[in-house]
C-alpha cells in the first residue's frame, strides 16, 4: 500500500475551510475524464492508485419516481432481478463471481435512481466490466416466470421486514400519500404496494427495463488503481456494442404546495411509545433555497444550542431527541420533524412544544458563529465521503445524472458555504412559517387518545398472517429456455482473472508513554484527516450487575460538558473545529472515538483530555441521560429482533450472568443508578494501564507523543482487579423457545449457543469453515431461504465475540406463514454441513477470503479496526499473513473437522419471535418438543 497526498490535480479546484485562516485553508483537487460512448452512455474514470483496487457503479436515472398507479415497486423489483442472472452470468452467479474474485457488491433504489456497485482487486476489473455490462444489454431474456416470481416474493417479505413489521414503519406511507396529489411520482412508496408486486408480469417489467435500463439513461465511473488507455478499450468493447434506446427525457421539477394542515392518525401494532411526525412541502435538490433549508434543520434540531433540544429534550422532557431536516430529492422536498415521546405524553403536547420550539428559534435568532460551526463540519465530511473509491465514484456518477456535471461539487460547495443568516431565516418565513403542513400520530394499539387533535384515521389496511401474498412458484415449469442475444464477439466466456495484486501491510509504529497507555499508529497520509481511539478495557465486564447500565452512562455523561464548559460549549467547541468526538462503552471496553483534520489533532487531544480528566457529572444532563434509557425499554420491548437476541443470551448465559444482562441494563437496574455510582465506576475503573491508544491518518509518532504528554503527566496508573467471570456449559440438547408478538407479519429466528471467545486461536479458523454455510450472500442458507424459497429478504450464520467469551448464530426474518419451513430448513442444513463440503465450496471459500485483503487497508476506520484487532487480542502485527496462510493450507478434512468441532445444532437454542397463536402448533412438529413460551 503507498501512502501519499490524496491530491487529484485537474478539473476541480475546491477551497475548504471556511472557518480557516487562509494560510490554513486546504485545497481539495478532484482530477476526472468524462466521455460518452455512440450509444449515450456517460463513463467517468478517476485514478487513484493508493490501493490495488477499483471500483465500479452505475447509476441508472430511473426511480421508484418513473413508475405509475397500479405498477408500483418495479424498479426496485428490478434491482433485485439484476442480480439473478444475464445472458451468459448464470443464476446467482454474479455476487459468487465478484466475491469469489475477492470483492463485494450491492445495489440500491431510492425515488429518483437506481445504483449498483462492486469493489474488486484491480485484477478482476475486466470481469467486472464484463458482468455488469451482460446485466446492462442482455438481460431481458433471462427474466423468467420462475426467476420473477422468486423475487416478487423476497420484496415482499423485505417490505414486511423493513414496513410492516416494524413500529412506526407506515409513516412515510401514509405522508407522501396526503402530502403529493394523487399520480404525483412521490406519492407512492419505493417498495410498492403489496398488491402491485403480487400482480405484476414479466411482461410488465420487461417493458420497464428496456425504457430506462438502456446506456443513455446511465452513467458508468470507474475509479482506482487502472490503465486509462486500457480501461477504455475495455469499456469500449463491453458497453460499446449495446445498443441506446429512445431518448429518456429527464423530469422536471414538481414541488408541490398543499392548502391546508392535515392530520392523520394509525393505531401501531408494534408502537409501545407515540410518534409525531410533521411535514412541509420544500424544494428539490439543488435550488437554491434548498442549502439554507439544511442549515435551517441543524439549527433547529441538532446540538444543545437547538431550539427543540431546549424545549421538547431539556425543558419539557417530553423526549430524548427531536429530529429535524430538510429532505430535497430530484422533484420536490420536504422539511421533516420527528419526535418519538416518552411514554404517558399526547402527541397534542408534542405538536404545541413544536411551535414553542420555533418561537424560541425566532427569539434567540442566529449567530454568526452557528453558521461558523455547521461549515466547520464541511471539509472534514467532505474528506470523509472520499476516503474511498467507491465514495469517489459514487458521487461523481451522482453528480453527473442529477445536476449534469460530475464537477459539479465546486458549485454545491460553493452554494453551501454562501449560506447566511438571512437566507436562513428568508426560507424558514416561506416555507415553515405559519404555512399548512402535514401531521401523523401513530400510537400504541388502544391509545388513541395520544393522536394530535384534529387526526384522521388514515386507514393502514394490515396484512392477514394467515392470507400472506405469496406468487405460486409450484406450477411454473422448471425447464424455461433462454435465448441468446447474437453479438459482436463471444460474450459466454468469462474474463480470466490475473495474477493477484501484491498486498503491501502497512507499516505500524508502537510505543507507550510514561502512564502505561500503550499505541499503535499507523502514518496514512492520503487525506488530511486523523482518525483515533483511545479504549479502555474494562466496562461491562467491572459492573456491579444490580446496577448494570453504569458504565454506558458513564459514558454518555462524560460527553455532557467538563469542569470549565457547559455541555453546550464543550460542543461548540469540537464543531468549531470540524471534528467528531464521542465516548461510549461496549461490552469489553469503554471507547473515546475522534476523527479531525489532521491541523486540528492537537486541539482535539486537548478537548479529549479535558473530557477524560475534568468530567463535568451534570446533574441535568444525568436525569436526561438516564430517562433516555429507561424510555428505551417500552421500544425495545416492542421489537421482536431485540427480543429474540435478548432471550437467546438470557438462555445461553442464565439470569444474573454478565452477558445475559444488556449494556444499556434493564428495567430493574437503571432506575436505582445514582450520579455517585457513575462517579465511583469512574475513580474506581478507567486507568492508563488498561488502555490502548490507536491511531491512523496524516501524523507521524513524534508529534502523537508530544500531543499526549500532558495527557500521561496527569492521569495515573490505578490497580484494577477483574472479576472471574464463568461461562456456563450448553445444553445437552436442542429446545424451542417463543415470543408472542400478535399479529406479526414475520417471525424472527435466532438460533444459537456459546461458542469460542475472538481470542481463541481456533476463532478464526472457525469463522472461516462457517463462511459457504451463511457467512457471505452466497452462503448456503440464504441461497436457500431467499433464492429459492423467497421466504426472507436475507440469512446468516456467523461466529461473534470478545476476549471472554463468543456464541455462534443463525438468524433470519421470515415470512410468518413459512415459520416452521425455515426453521427446519436451518436445523437440516446445519446437520447436511456437519458432513462436509465439496471441491468447489472450499475453493470459493478460499478465493473469497485470500483475494479480498487488497481491499482491507484502504479506509481509516479499517485500519483502525485491524489495530483495535492487534492490541485487545495481542496479535502480531502481520496477522493477516497468518490468516491467509492458514486460509491456503486449508483442506475439507480440517474444514469439517472445524464444523463438527464449533456447529452443533443439536445442542442450540431455538428463539422465535412472531404470532404464537398460527405459529406454535406448526413448531411442535420440529421435534424438539412442545415450544416453551417467552414472557415479555
Amino acid at each position: 500500500m503507498k501512502t501519499h497526498l490524496l491530491v487529484f490535480t485537474g478539473i476541480i479546484a475546491l477551497i475548504l475551510g471556511a472557518c480557516s485562516s487562509p494560510d490554513e485553508q486546504s485545497e481539495l483537487k478532484i482530477d476526472f475524464e468524462k466521455y460518452q460512448l455512440d450509444n449515450g452512455l456517460d463513463v467517468i474514470l478517476h485514478q487513484d492508485k493508493s490501493d490495488p483496487i477499483v471500483a465500479v457503479a452505475i447509476q441508472y436515472h430511473v426511480g421508484s419516481n418513473r413508475e405509475e398507479p397500479g405498477r408500483t415497486g418495479f424498479a426496485h423489483l428490478f434491482e433485485h432481478m439484476m442480480f439473478q442472472q444475464s445472458e451468459n452470468v448464470g443464476q446467482d452467479q454474479f455476487f459468487k463471481l465478484i466475491q469469489g474474485a475477492g470483492g463485494t457488491l450491492d445495489g440500491g433504489t431510492n425515488k429518483d435512481g437506481t445504483l449498483y456497485f462492486e469493489v474488486v482487486p484491480k485484477n478482476a476489473l475486466e470481469m467486472v466490466l464484463w458482468a455488469e455490462s451482460d446485466r446492462m444489454g442482455y438481460l431481458s431474456n433471462t427474466v423468467t416466470q420462475s426467476a420473477f416470481a422468486n423475487q416478487q416474493n423476497v420484496v415482499q417479505n423485505e417490505k414486511r421486514q423493513s414496513y410492516d413489521n416494524r413500529p412506526y414503519g407506515h409513516t412515510s406511507y401514509v405522508i407522501d400519500k396526503n402530502l403529493f396529489p394523487e399520480g404525483h411520482p412521490y406519492s407512492w412508496q419505493v417498495i410498492g404496494e403489496m398488491e402491485d408486486l403480487f400482480n405484476a408480469t414479466v411482461e410488465d417489467v420487461k417493458a420497464f427495463h428496456d425504457k430506462y435500463y438502456v446506456p443513455n439513461n446511465a452513467t458508468l465511473t470507474i475509479a482506482g488503481d487502472f490503465d486509462s488507455d486500457e480501461i477504455k478499450e475495455l469499456v469500449n468493447k463491453y458497453f460499446g456494442d449495446i445498443p441506446g434506446g429512445e431518448k429518456v427525457t429527464d423530469l422536471k421539477p414538481m414541488p408541490v404546495t398543499i392548502s391546508e394542515t392535515n392530520k392523520f392518525y394509525h393505531e401501531d401494532n408494534f408502537a409501545r411509545t407515540p410518534e409525531l411526525t410533521m411535514v412541509w412541502p420544500t424544494v428539490e435538490q439543488y435550488h437554491p433555497d434548498s442549502y439554507a433549508l439544511d442549515f435551517l434543520g441543524q439549527l433547529l434540531g441538532s446540538g444543545k444550542k437547538a431550539p427543540f433540544y431546549k424545549v421538547l429534550v431539556k425543558e419539557k422532557k417530553l423526549t430524548s431527541r427531536a429530529r429535524v431536516n430538510n429532505n430535497s430529492s430530484e422533484l420536490a422536498g420536504k422539511f421533516n420533524i420527528s419526535v418519538n415521546a416518552y411514554p404517558g405524553f399526547s402527541l397534542a403536547e408534542v405538536e404545541d412544544a413544536v411551535f414553542e420550539a420555533f418561537a424560541l428559534f425566532e427569539e434567540e435568532g442566529i449567530t454568526e458563529n452557528d453558521l461558523e460551526r455547521i461549515k466547520a463540519g464541511l471539509e472534514t465530511q467532505f474528506y470523509n465521503g472520499m476516503s474511498s473509491v467507491l465514495g469517489k465514484s459514487f458521487q461523481l456518477a451522482r453528480y453527473n445524472e442529477y445536476a449534469g456535471d460530475p464537477g459539479f461539487v465546486t458549485e454545491d460547495l460553493e452554494n453551501i458555504q454562501s449560506v447566511t443568516i438571512d437566507d436562513i431565516m428568508r426560507v424558514y418565513e416561506k416555507y415553515i412559517k405559519g404555512k399548512p403542513y402535514m401531521v401523523t400520530s401513530f400510537v400504541p394499539k388502544g391509545k388513541v387518545e395520544l393522536i394530535a387533535e384534529g387526526s384522521v384515521d388514515a386507514g393502514i389496511v394490515e396484512e392477514n398472517v394467515l392470507d400472506a401474498t405469496e406468487v405460486d412458484q409450484s406450477q411454473i415449469p422448471e425447464d424455461e429456455v433462454i435465448e441468446k442475444t447474437e453479438t459482436s464477439f463471444d460474450r459466454s466466456v468469462i474474463p480470466e482473472i490475473g495474477p493477484d495484486p501484491e498486498i503491501t501491510l502497512p507499516e505500524i509504529w508502537t510505543g507507550e508513554l510514561d502512564n502505561g497507555i500503550r499505541m499503535w499508529g499507523i502514518k496514512h497520509d492520503e487525506l488530511p484527516l486523523v482518525r483515533y481511539t483511545f479504549e479502555i478495557d474494562g466496562s461491562h465486564l467491572l459492573e456491579d450487575l444490580s446496577k448494570a447500565g453504569t458504565a454506558s452512562l458513564m459514558a454518555q455523561l462524560m460527553n455532557e460538558g467538563t469542569a470549565s464548559k457547559t455541555p453546550e460549549e464543550l460542543e461548540e467547541a469540537i464543531d468549531l473545529l470540524g471534528a467528531s468526538i464521542n465516548i461510549r462503552a461496549r461490552d469489553e471496553a469503554i471507547v473515546i472515538s475522534v476523527n479531525t483534520l489532521s491541523r486540528n489533532f492537537e486541539k482535539t487531544v486537548e478537548l479529549v483530555e479535558e473530557m477524560l480528566m475534568e468530567p463535568r457529572w451534570d446533574s441535568t444532563e444525568f436525569v436526561l441521560a438516564k430517562e433516555r434509557v429507561i424510555n428505551s425499554f417500552p421500544r425495545n420491548k416492542a421489537n421482536p429482533g431485540f427480543m429474540a437476541s435478548r432471550t437467546l443470551d438470557n438462555l445461553m448465559y442464565g439470569d444474573n450472568h454478565v452477558f445475559s444482562v444488556p449494556l444499556s441494563g434493564t428495567e430493574e437496574t437503571v432506575p436505582g443508578i445514582t450520579i455517585d455510582d457513575l462517579k465511583a465506576f469512574y475513580n474506581n475503573y478507567l486507568s492508563p494501564s488498561l488502555t490502548r491508544f490507536l491511531v491512523v491518518g496524516d501524523i507521524d509518532k513524534e508529534r502523537v507523543e508530544t500531543a499526549l504528554s500532558s495527557l500521561a503527566a496527569r492521569w495515573e496508573k490505578k490497580e484494577v482487579e477483574f472479576p472471574d467471570i464463568t461461562i456456563p456449559d450448553n445444553p445437552g440438547e436442542s429446545k424451542i423457545y417463543f415470543i408472542d408478538f400478535p399479529g406479526a407479519k414475520q417471525s424472527v429466528i435466532q438460533i444459537g449457543y456459546i461458542a469460542i471467545p475472538r481470542s481463541h486461536p481456533d476463532f478464526y479458523p472457525a469463522d472461516v469453515a462457517n463462511y459457504k454455510l451463511g457467512g457471505s450472500f452466497n452462503g448456503i442458507v440464504n441461497l436457500i431461504l431467499r433464492e429459492e424459497k423467497g421466504y426472507t429478504y436475507g440469512a446468516r450464520t456467523g461466529f461473534s465475540g470478545g476476549s471472554v467469551t463468543g456464541s455462534f448464530s443463525a438468524s433470519s426474518s421470515v415470512r410468518t406463514t413459512a415459520t416452521f419451513e425455515s426453521v427446519k430448513i436451518f436445523k437440516d442444513e446445519m446437520e447436511k454441513y456437519r458432513e462436509g463440503i465439496g471441491p468447489e465450496d472450499i475453493n470459493f471459500t478460499k478465493a473469497a477470503l485470500l483475494k479480498s485483503n487488497a481491499r482491507a487497508f484502504e479506509t481509516q476506520a479499517s485500519l483502525i479496526g485491524m489495530l483495535s484487532d492487534i492490541s485487545q487480542y495481542n496479535r502480531p502485527h502481520d496477522y493477516i499473513k497468518e490468516q491467509e496462510k492458514f486460509v491456503r493450507n486449508l483442506t475439507i478434512d480440517q474444514h469439517k473437522e472445524l464444523v463438527n468441532k464449533y456447529i452443533d445444532p443439536s445442542r442450540m437454542y431455538y428463539v422465535i419471535a412472531g404470532d404464537a397463536k398460527t405459529q406454535v402448533p406448526e413448531l411442535k412438529k420440529l421435534g424438539l418438543g412442545d415450544p416453551i413460551m417467552v414472557q415479555l
